[in-house]
């Protein structure tokens, strides 16, 4: 059978980045970073009810060299802040991180010394996934809305814009003024 005979004449003119983020964006492999309550949540997402296998993200990495989105579920305390970053810096790129729950984006009702006010913080986050916990529904709607990031990017590496890195008289001017 040739190729001929099998095309016909239909054909398809596109552009590589084009079919590249395609591919990223039916095929997002995340690895979960779940801490808390949250992370029960993602576990009902991807079972059998919800089945987040139909929207290319079901392949679950536990090894940050082998993911591209990097799901941060639950509180982070500033211990864990180091450790979430190298997982962050292992990634490789395009990545892409998506912040679930209360918790993860603004400390949620922890307002103490030792929990981080939100991972963006220490790490770029594209897609932010509101609640306490969020609904299966609503971690769908951010999972879509990444892979519209995805396709938007038009070939550029992933990922949100990290914040400028400050020098430690900076840091320590600010936690001073606070």
């Amino acid at each position: 059978m040739a190729i001929d005979s099998a095309v016909g004449d239909n054909f398809l003119t596109t552009k590589v980045s084009e079919i590249a983020n395609w591919a990223r964006k039916n095929s997002l492999w995340p690895l979960p970073f779940g801490t808390a309550c949250c992370a029960i949540e993602y576990m009902s997402v991807v079972s059998a009810h919800y089945d987040v296998a139909r929207f290319g993200a079901e392949v679950v990495r536990f090894s940050p060299r082998q993911s591209d989105l990097l799901m941060v579920m639950g509180t982070i305390t500033d211990k864990m802040g180091p450790v979430l970053k190298r997982i962050y810096e292992q990634m490789p790129d395009p990545k892409w991180v998506l912040c679930m729950c209360a918790c993860a984006t603004s400390g949620g009702f922890y307002r103490a010394y030792h929990v981080m006010q939100g991972i963006d913080e220490i790490i770029p986050v594209d897609v932010y996934v509101p609640g306490c916990p969020p609904s299966p529904e609503g971690l769908i709607y951010g999972i879509l809305q990444l892979k519209e990031r995805v396709m938007r990017e038009k070939g550029k590496h992933g990922g949100a814009k990290e914040k400028p890195t400050t020098t430690a008289e900076e840091e320590h001017a600010h936690a001073g003024a606070a």
